[in-house]
């Protein structure tokens, strides 16, 4: 069972989300909460294994959230979510933690299948949010000191596949290998990059030219 936890200003919205979640199979919502104001207790009481974040929230923000959460639970999965394609705030959520970011407008079944994929350790992102994702840190220049990452061909592969925005249960079938084996690679990915997110692996990629 996958708990989520979900974090949303507007009640009509969060209320429905409750609902949502909870009447869908393998999935429970532990907790919703109008704001991150006592965040930490919240994450503490309820054990989340995914929070569901708005981006746009009153008192602490979510991107604030998603730092704390980072640091604390550095093992909880964040699925971001938003109304706006706002590429500044998209770079900082990204930048802060978050695992995936989708708007508020994905239909009720694909944010279903965000939360399975955000949790198996995928890093799902609305379509015209991965272009922009992919365009900002393309413009990002490479720091002139950078650690020296040693990548199997294999992991190479699946970082490349990572970039391009292909999804794991994709990753498998283009490389001939089991769902597991892909998500053993990214753990071992992850830990030569040094980060915690999909997200965080494939930034660090293109702004390192590892890939």
């Amino acid at each position: 069972m996958i708990k989520v936890v979900l974090f949303d200003d507007y009640k009509i919205l969060r209320e429905g989300l409750y609902q949502l979640i909870n009447g869908s199979d393998g999935l429970c919502c532990a907790g919703a909460f109008p704001d991150c104001n006592h965040l930490l207790r919240n994450i503490e009481q309820t054990k989340p294994d995914v929070v569901l974040m708005d981006i746009q929230m009153p008192g602490i923000s979510g991107i604030e959230a998603v730092k704390m959460i980072r640091q604390n639970y550095p093992s909880i999965r964040i699925l971001m979510q938003t109304v706006f394609e706002d590429e500044d705030k998209i770079f900082a959520a990204i930048c802060a933690g978050a695992s995936g970011y989708i708007l508020k407008k994905t239909p009720p079944s694909a944010l279903l299948e965000a939360i399975r994929e955000v949790y198996s350790g995928g890093a799902p992102l609305t379509g015209s949010i991965a272009s922009k994702v992919l365009q900002m840190f393309q413009k990002i220049s490479v720091p002139p000191e950078q650690d020296v990452v040693m990548l199997s061909d294999r992991e190479k592969e699946i970082l490349t596949h990572l970039v391009n925005g292909v999804n794991c249960k994709m990753i498998a079938d283009l490389c001939n290998i089991t769902y597991d084996t892909v998500r053993f690679h990214i753990k071992n990915i992850y830990e030569k990059l040094h980060v915690h997110s999909m997200s965080e692996a494939v930034a660090k990629a293109i702004k390192q030219r590892i890939v």
